[in-house]
């Protein structure tokens, strides 16, 4: 049986093909959910089926990358749930972490051809530059993404919610970008009074249900919104340039 579906433009994957996809199990993927790491992209209210799509894939190679440096998952899910966090800068920090671990690897293949001949190198198994490196990135990467006030409120306000909690607070969003988009379409302008409410009813969405969200924080998420293509293509769902408008209506705020 295919799983597989298309609904609009999104790929959607039943859990048991997203788990045989991405070579992770169907318990470890309901423990993901369980811990609030990878939540589903839907869930269906009649049966509870859990549904995944491309941004799930996108965060689990995240989460598995994370995982191939052996970070702990209570460190992963910090530093991914950070709202400062930053895909970009990770992925170079994760390429200079696996360059190290390679280097050992070929280090322990050349330690096995000189076994074989009969000589020992002990050094091959030193991973001391590796395990430096990385917990200085994982104190460093907490410290940048996962120790700000607006992430321990989010942890404080988060903690009790409840699968249908944060079904309802991401259909809430999703409203506000609809609005955004009804907005554009019909006609009016980034700086319109129409627009400039919209942004102020999804800082105070936020504020309400994850974390204080200044305008500084506001404004980083406007520039998210149009840079990372994760969100841009998720946003636009509502209506090309969607998120074009919303991020030029906060950059406007902001100001």
């Amino acid at each position: 049986m295919a799983y597989t579906e298309l609904r609009g433009d999104l790929m959607k994957m039943h859990i048991k093909e997203f788990a045989k996809l991405t070579g992770v199990s169907v318990r470890t993927l309901h423990y993901y959910d369980e811990v609030g790491l990878l939540k589903p992209a839907e869930v269906d209210g009649n049966n509870g089926y859990r549904f995944y799509d491309e941004t799930s894939l996108e965060r689990m190679q995240e989460i598995l990358f994370y995982r191939e440096l052996d970070f702990p998952l209570k460190s992963i899910s910090e530093i991914l749930s950070s709202p400062n966090y930053d895909k970009r800068q990770a992925l170079k920090s994760q390429k200079k972490l696996l360059i190290l671990k390679k280097e050992r690897l070929e280090r322990l293949i050349d330690a096995i051809d000189l076994a074989e001949k009969g000589q020992t190198i002990m050094t091959a198994f030193d991973n001391t530059d590796f395990k430096t490196a990385r917990k200085q990135y994982e104190a460093e990467a907490k410290q940048k993404w996962g120790n700000t006030e607006a992430f321990q409120e989010f942890e404080s306000k988060t903690a009790g919610y409840t699968e249908k909690t944060w079904q309802s607070t991401a259909s809430g969003i999703d409203a506000i970008l609809a609005k955004f988009s009804e907005c554009k379409d019909s006609g009016c302008t980034p700086d319109s009074a129409q627009a400039q409410a919209l942004v102020r009813e999804l800082q105070d969405f936020i504020t309400q249900n994850f974390y204080t969200c200044t305008d500084e924080i506001l404004k980083g998420l406007g520039t998210m919104y149009v840079s990372d293509e994760r969100f841009k293509d998720n946003i636009d769902k509502h209506g090309s340039g969607t998120a074009e408008f919303i991020s030029k209506s906060i950059g406007i705020y902001c100001k």
